[in-house]
């Protein structure tokens, strides 16, 4: 079991955007282990919006769409790898507030459940992004 555990970070250490999509698919599943969990852990109290996974996809799609633009930025002109990164978050977030102003638009009511719910995501989704992104430019600066 150890051989296979050592094997396999070894391999995760060489790949470049493998890595990355790895713990990407790690870190989404751990998030949603924890949103499935919270209306088990706290059945009294509404946590979770009515269209939580549409959000919950949204943002892990369009975050991992971002992450990949920006590699592939600063892949292609390492000097400018900075510009990548500012265009791929600027761009997730002027398509996160379209998101946002549809779903405002479609309903009608105020929800702040899901105000919390977005911003904690995109939030948390955009964190990983930086640091995978950052990683990337520390590994190019050595």
């Amino acid at each position: 079991m150890l051989a296979l555990f050592t094997f396999a970070n070894k391999l995760v250490k060489v790949l470049g955007i493998q890595r990355f999509i790895l713990y990407y698919v790690i870190y989404t599943v751990f998030l949603a282990s924890i949103a499935i969990s919270l209306p088990y852990i706290f059945p009294d109290v509404k946590l979770l919006a009515n269209k939580f996974w549409l959000v919950f996809g949204f943002l892990g799609v369009l975050t991992f769409i971002a992450y990949i633009l920006a590699f592939i930025g600063i892949k292609r002109n390492p000097e400018t790898g900075i510009m990548a990164i500012m265009g791929s978050i600027a761009l997730k977030m002027l398509f996160s507030m379209a998101f946002v102003l549809i779903y405002s638009i479609n309903n009608k009511g105020k929800d702040l459940i899901f105000v919390f719910n977005f911003f904690s995501l995109y939030l948390l989704f955009t964190g990983f992004e930086i640091y995978g992104l950052l990683r990337n430019l520390r590994h190019q600066n050595k």
